[in-house]
């Protein structure tokens, strides 16, 4: 297996898309809810494995990235978190996801896509959220308003582009 999840979470048929995560208990802010796994790889293997297991990794650094290598391993390297432009689980570290706040029994768990990559792609968006923004792009963790949002909440690699960015 590549991908270690909570016993406070299920695969279900998401209402956003697809297979997403519910919380089958109450969950409290600042839990571990799933560690992403997988072997690391470049951007060229990246693309190339993307023609036969479509989207399934997470970038971990500048053409760096972590995920299924084989059509037979794809299952067990999915996490099954969907986009929502009002997550409630975020990034701690690299392959880390957590509560962001406290999770409702039968709740899905969801994390806004912009805080994991910054890789040229655009999708739109079926969150329902109030706030959607309607498309979501590898470029959005450059957006000032959702830097601040999600202050404590991008991936490593994301943080320090973000401080770099600041001058930090």
């Amino acid at each position: 297996m590549f991908a270690w999840f909570s016993d406070k979470v299920e695969k279900h048929r998401s209402g956003i898309e697809g297979t997403g995560l519910r919380a089958v208990r109450a969950i409290s802010a600042g839990e571990l809810l799933v560690i992403k796994g997988g072997h690391v790889f470049t951007r060229d293997r990246r693309d190339e494995l993307a023609k036969t297991l479509g989207p399934s990794e997470i970038q971990i650094d500048d053409g760096l990235f972590i995920g299924p290598d084989r059509p037979e391993d794809r299952d067990a390297g999915m996490m099954y978190l969907n986009h929502s432009c009002d997550p409630n689980v975020g990034i701690v570290g690299q392959i880390s996801f957590h509560a962001m706040r406290d999770i409702a029994v039968g709740e899905e768990l969801a994390f806004d896509y912009a805080t994991g990559d910054d890789d040229d792609w655009s999708m739109e968006c079926r969150c329902g959220a109030e706030n959607c923004r309607g498309t979501v792009t590898g470029e959005d963790w450059k957006r000032p308003e959702l830097q601040v949002r999600y202050e404590g909440w991008f991936s490593a690699y994301l943080a320090r582009k973000i401080a770099a960015l600041k001058g930090g």
